[in-house]
């Protein structure tokens, strides 16, 4: 299988690189876009960091990052999807399952629901209405997965009750950039599972990719 070793946001970051993103997080305090502990984080993760692809979500949401984030530099593939066959407000599964999929429109704001049961909201084919989009997820002994592609950012923000609510280990490198949509995830998950996942285009093989 190739790993395209010649996407530039693959590459290794320099000292030089952490130091401006670093610069650009400290700026963001200073003008209290972000707090003291958010800062504490955001450094650790940005000193931590290996790639470009691993610095793009550090500063995705600071107007900084379009001037001067090292990954505008280097161009990142246009996000290509079919027209939308059909749109949807939420997905509600009770003892059940309901899975969205394929060219659908998701609109601004989505709302998903599991009681008992399974969501599955795919949005690799899908077009956004708009370049930030919030999805909040509610599960209650069930679950709600959603599914990203390479050139999609994902915030996850929700809360896990005896259960979890979190994004998975990516299953394809990310492939960001200033003109990426934003997919922001929020709510609650009661025993139950909410999660995001990054994954190849539908129909990769899996005996390629391993089981996700």
């Amino acid at each position: 299988m190739s790993m395209q070793p010649h996407d530039p946001a693959l590459l290794r970051v320099s000292d030089e690189d952490r130091h401006k993103v670093a610069e650009i997080l400290r700026e963001a305090a200073g003008d209290g876009r972000i707090d003291l502990d958010e800062l504490d984080e955001r450094l650790e993760a940005t000193y931590a960091a290996k790639t470009y692809a691993d610095l793009v979500p550090i500063t995705v949401d600071l107007p900084a990052h379009h001037q001067q984030h090292p990954v505008a530099k280097s161009p990142v593939p246009k996000r290509e999807v079919l027209p939308a066959t059909t749109s949807h407000n939420s997905s509600i599964a009770v003892m059940g399952e309901c899975k969205r999929q394929g060219a659908w429109l998701v609109p601004a704001s989505h709302t998903a629901f599991s009681l008992m049961g399974s969501v599955t909201l795919d949005l690799r084919a899908a077009t956004f209405a708009e370049r930030d989009i919030t999805i909040t997820a509610n599960a209650i002994m069930g679950e709600v997965s959603v599914i990203v592609d390479a050139g999609t950012h994902v915030v996850v923000t929700g809360v896990p009750v005896m259960g979890e609510f979190h994004q998975a280990k990516d299953k394809t490198p990310a492939l960001l950039g200033p003109d990426s949509p934003i997919v922001r995830v929020k709510g609650f998950a009661l025993m139950a599972s909410v999660n995001v996942r990054r994954l190849p285009p539908p129909g990769t093989p899996k005996k390629i990719l391993g089981t996700y």
